[in-house]
C-alpha cells in the first residue's frame, strides 16, 4: 500500500500547475489561457479482526477524488493581458467563503457587544 500512496502523491505533484492553468489557445490572435481551482483527496486503510480479538480476515482499501472548478481565462489581446472571470464559477466558489466569513463577522459582534 505504501508504493501506491507515494505513486499518487507524485502523480499529484507532477499535475498540479496543469490543473491551475491550462495550455494557451490561439484564436484569431487572441490568445487565451484558462485558469481553474483543483483539489485532490485520497485515502487508504487495512483492517482485519473480530469483536472478540481473533482475527476472521484481512481486508484493505483506498480511494480518491478530486475536482477542478474553471474560474475564468487569462485573455492577451493587441498587447495587452487581462483576467477574464467566469462569474458563475466564482460565485460558486465564493458562496461558502462569504457564509464563513458572515458567520465569523457575527460571532466577533456578538462578542463585543458582551
Amino acid at each position: 500500500m505504501p508504493n501506491i500512496t507515494k505513486q499518487i502523491a507524485d502523480t499529484v505533484t507532477q499535475t498540479g500547475v496543469h490543473t491551475a492553468y491550462g495550455d494557451p489557445v490561439d484564436l484569431d490572435g487572441t490568445t487565451v489561457m484558462p485558469v481553474a481551482v483543483g483539489g485532490y483527496g485520497f485515502g487508504a486503510g487495512e483492517g482485519g479482526g473480530g469483536a472478540d480479538g481473533t482475527v476472521s480476515g484481512e481486508g484493505s482499501g483506498g480511494g480518491g477524488g478530486g475536482i477542478s472548478v474553471p474560474i475564468g481565462a487569462y485573455v492577451a489581446r493587441d498587447g495587452h493581458t487581462r483576467f477574464e472571470p467566469n462569474i458563475i464559477a466564482l460565485l460558486t466558489v465564493g458562496v461558502p467563503f462569504v457564509w464563513v466569513a458572515g458567520r465569523a463577522l457575527a460571532r466577533v459582534i456578538r462578542a463585543l457587544k458582551r
